[in-house]
């Protein structure tokens, strides 16, 4: 029977985007101004996170706490909110509409490992979550996902597949329990 051998993981082929200077870099401007709670100035992050070469938009808010594993590799609409410790894992391209919700302790992750493989290779998938989406609180997005407009992942689910356009889904793995209607009233 083979097994695991992580003294041969070998994931030299992975190309962050940045130098070891920007990496570096950004890794103590992170600590400071982004993931510090004592930072509650959204203002401030979306300068940083464009001066590291993010796209952000308008509008854009970003409450105290939030980890960006590399912001060159992040793109937000207007107007969207990522809320207190969410996590933004992004070793590929996460790109985030407009008027969509990240709530608290959410985690986008576009890297996981091949478990049936003896040296644990790493796999690097991109995230979209289109316009009007919804990530709920504690929820998790998995390397690959596209959550098509105005989805929503309920509180705690788990996406590991696409979501379909205005439907709810809950659970893990999520599955699709409702559609999603937005009234004015």
């Amino acid at each position: 029977m083979i097994k695991t051998d992580l003294s041969r993981y070998d994931n030299s082929w992975y190309k962050t985007g940045g130098s070891n200077t920007k990496r570096i870099l950004w890794y103590f401007v992170n600590i400071l101004f982004i993931v510090n709670p004592f930072n509650p100035s959204s203002k401030i992050k979306v300068v940083l996170l464009r001066f590291f070469g993010a796209k952000i938009g308008r509008g854009v808010v970003i409450k105290p706490s939030v980890n960006i594993k590399y912001p060159w590799n992040l793109s937000i609409g207007d107007y969207t909110w990522i809320g207190e410790n969410v996590w933004i894992d992004n070793l590929s391209q996460v790109t985030i509409g407009s008027n969509v919700c990240i709530s608290q302790g959410a985690m986008l992750l576009c890297g996981n490992h091949n478990y049936k493989r003896p040296t644990f290779d790493l796999i690097v998938k991109p995230i979209t979550i289109e316009d009007g989406a919804w990530v709920g609180a504690q929820s998790t997005v998995c390397p690959g996902v596209t959550m098509h407009s105005h989805s929503v992942l309920a509180v705690g689910s788990i996406a590991s597949k696409d979501l379909v356009p205005f439907s709810i889904y809950r659970g893990n793995p999520a599955i699709k329990v409702a559609n999603r209607i937005i009234s004015e009233s």
